[in-house]
């Protein structure tokens, strides 16, 4: 899609915005993101001076890839690349797809209400790898103003299928016919050729010598890509050369043969509004010498491929490396390789216990994906079995070549082209990928040979995912088993807890909780985190749980000392954090006692809110002989006592004291609430992206009058 949406108030005006903040900042280039929150997406809805081809794997990503414009998101703040270098230590994934020089920022839109998505700007490699103060804050304020334009809009903004395009210059600028014609008239005189390309690579001049050396009229030039109209030209290095001179701004030359015989020099001169081409006689490269025949208007030679296949295959190289768990996998695939291969079904099987499992699907509708999952490693059914069989992936054009060897197959789907590639790795079966079509299409030999390649990469990726979910299952079982499947009533006492481990990894957290009953009015209230995510964490997790059982009932204090010498019988090297809260709610009181634990947040009308202030002892596996203070805290009925792990307040970049105090604010506003709608809101104030860097522990607790 190249024009503009017809709607000045909605899309065209968040367009003009994009179009106007990449010149205010002095950028090259730019995009907008919009953050699909539900999905955890952020999806390409607007492109300003980049070729389409080049953001095509970037268009939609999933939240914990690791690109700026999510950790801007995700991190809220401004993230600064200033070097090819810096991209490739900070994020050699994008590195690896977009091997060019530039500069690049990417900054939240921030809203009133929510992050909306972000601002990505790109500048020329001649931009200084620091970013000044000024510029930092040009940028900050543009993506402040698309956030207000997106929240002032009468709709919400709708996500197209393919992002549009914009511009900071129009393509055709008018200086008046005289100056014009006086320009063409002066190129026209020249012996070498004057082309011109808009930076979507479409011609939109050429003068009479350059017709003549590339040996076609205006007519069939015009409005056309060089690789389009010129076969000859459709060669990796052209194509590379020409996003080079898109993307970094730098001057760019190449030497390419017309056929049969004739060399010619291109140089290319790019700016903010196009790319100027000049184009002479050459003389053939050392390495192409002598010059073969080639017959006029031939396909490129068959040793080179498309530059843009050649980069889309890394990019999902890079990409499935970064994929952790089977449905990484499986979105990967429907996000970038559909896409990519004009595909619309997806259905990925993993080979378990003699069965094809079908783990992931996309484009079908559930009973058809019902009649194939389980179908058994040597089914006739389909061609998956024989492709498994003979590792030789099957390519069907239409449902009358797949009926001639499977009668009964088309008919499961209605799909009506298929792609069937088998997962293999060392001669053994992961599974089966199966790209589907709904019209009919033939396959290229470049497209076989892309998608053969492409299913060792994801053959890999998914034998990784299952081995990690199968493990983060069994470690993320252990933990459950660990914490209290319910939390005990009291009269008076309404309790509520949630624990969230962290987005990414499969080690096990080390946070724990609990409530446990004293009598019918007393009851201690813990939290706590041990030092490090693995297995032994886990374990001294549940014997600091039983210490606590065991003591508890005594003095908060004599309760962590006593926790605090079992820990030193165990010899571990571990450390302990732990927050002991008795609760009389006869007294309307709690004794806290802390060793090393974020102070709990506490609300009541009443009362000042805040955290609680208190004068905390050291971590439990330091030193078994040093004292935890009590605090004594009031707890009038109606007051909301929340404790949490160091998880819920901690990020990179981020206060610890101002994100306690921001959650206590929230505690005010959603005090009415249900305690589970009260942690969900907590949460949502944290995290908004629902990505945690860290596991998160929250036990709430809230008093009401005894009945006597």
């Amino acid at each position: 899609m190249s024009g503009r949406d017809a709607r000045p108030d909605g899309d065209g005006l968040l367009d003009e915005t994009l179009a106007d903040s990449v010149r205010r900042c002095g950028a090259s280039a730019g995009g907008i993101y919009l953050l699909n929150e539900a999905a955890q997406v952020q999806e390409l809805v607007v492109l300003c001076d980049v070729p389409m081809e080049a953001a095509r794997p970037w268009q939609r990503l999933r939240l914990n890839t690791a690109v700026p414009v999510n950790d801007a998101v995700r991190e809220d703040r401004l993230v600064w690349v200033g070097t090819q270098a810096d991209m490739a230590r900070t994020y050699p994934h994008a590195a690896a797809s977009l091997p060019y020089r530039f500069a690049l920022a990417a900054a939240p839109l921030q809203g009133r209400r929510r992050c909306w998505g972000a601002l990505m700007l790109l500048w020329p490699a001649s931009h200084p790898a620091d970013a000044t103060r000024r510029e930092l804050g040009h940028i900050n304020s543009a993506a402040r103003r698309i956030a207000r334009v997106i929240e002032e809009a009468p709709e919400p903004p709708a996500v197209p299928d393919q992002p549009r395009l914009t511009s900071v210059a129009e393509v055709a600028h008018s200086h008046g016919g005289q100056s014009s014609q006086a320009a063409a008239d002066h190129l026209d005189r020249l012996p070498e050729g004057a082309l011109s390309m808009d930076l979507q690579g479409r011609i939109v001049f050429v003068s009479r010598a350059a017709e003549s050396l590339l040996g076609l009229d205006a007519g069939r030039l015009l409005g056309t890509r060089p690789w389009q109209s010129l076969p000859w030209l459709e060669d990796a290095v052209v194509e590379d050369r020409y996003r080079t001179a898109v993307i970094s701004r730098d001057p760019v030359a190449f030497t390419a043969l017309r056929p049969p015989r004739t060399w010619l020099d291109f140089r290319l001169y790019p700016d903010a509004s196009g790319i100027s081409v000049r184009i002479t006689r050459g003389t053939a490269p050392e390495r192409d010498r002598p010059v073969p025949a080639v017959p006029h208007e031939s396909a490129a030679p068959a040793r080179t491929a498309q530059a843009g296949r050649l980069y889309q295959l890394v990019h999902l190289a890079a990409a499935l490396t970064e994929t952790i768990a089977v449905r990484d996998v499986v979105d990967l695939i429907a996000d970038q390789v559909l896409p990519a291969f004009g595909a619309d079904g997806l259905v990925l099987s993993a080979a378990d216990a003699g069965r094809l499992r079908i783990t992931g699907y996309h484009g079908y509708d559930p009973r058809t994906i019902d009649r194939l999952d389980g179908l058994p490693l040597d089914t006739d059914v389909t061609p998956a079995g024989q492709v498994l069989a003979d590792g030789t992936p099957s390519f069907f054009a239409s449902p009358a070549e797949m009926a001639r060897r499977y009668p009964s197959a088309p008919r499961l789907s209605g799909k009506q082209a298929w792609a069937f590639l088998p997962l293999i790795i060392s001669g053994r079966p992961v599974g089966c990928c199966v790209l589907s079509y709904d019209r009919p299409r033939p396959f290229s030999a470049d497209e076989r040979a892309v998608l053969t390649s492409l299913a060792g990469l994801i053959a890999q990726a998914l034998d990784r995912a299952r081995l990690y979910d199968a493990t983060r299952d069994l470690a993320h079982g252990l933990q459950q088993a660990l914490l209290p499947h319910s939390l005990p009533t009291l009269p008076g006492l309404e309790t509520a807890a949630r624990y969230l481990p962290a987005s990414r990894g499969m080690d096990i957290g080390g946070d724990f909780y609990d409530i446990i009953r004293i009598d019918a009015t007393n009851a201690a209230a813990v939290i706590g985190d041990v030092q490090g995510h693995n297995v032994p964490a886990a374990a001294l997790m549940g014997q600091v749980r039983t210490a606590i059982h065991a003591s508890a009932g005594a003095s908060p204090d004599q309760v962590l000392a006593r926790t605090d010498r079992v820990l030193a019988d165990l010899e571990t090297d571990l450390l302990v954090s732990c927050l002991y809260a008795h609760i009389d709610l006869t007294r309307q009181e709690a004794v806290l006692a802390s060793a090393g634990h974020p102070p709990p947040l506490v609300y009541h009308p009443a009362l000042t809110p805040g955290p609680v202030e208190l004068d905390p002892g050291p971590l439990l596996g330091v030193d078994p002989g040093l004292s935890h203070p009590l605090t004594v805290l009031p707890l009038p009925p109606g007051t909301t006592l929340a404790l949490y792990t160091d998880g819920l307040t901690e990020t990179p970049g981020s206060d610890p004291d101002q994100a306690a105090n921001a959650l206590v604010r929230q505690l005010s506003r959603h005090s009415g609430h249900s305690l589970d709608r009260l942690i969900d809101s907590l949460l949502h104030h944290a995290r908004p992206t629902g990505h945690y860097t860290d596991d998160i522990a929250i036990l709430l607790l809230r008093t009401h009058p005894l009945s006597r």
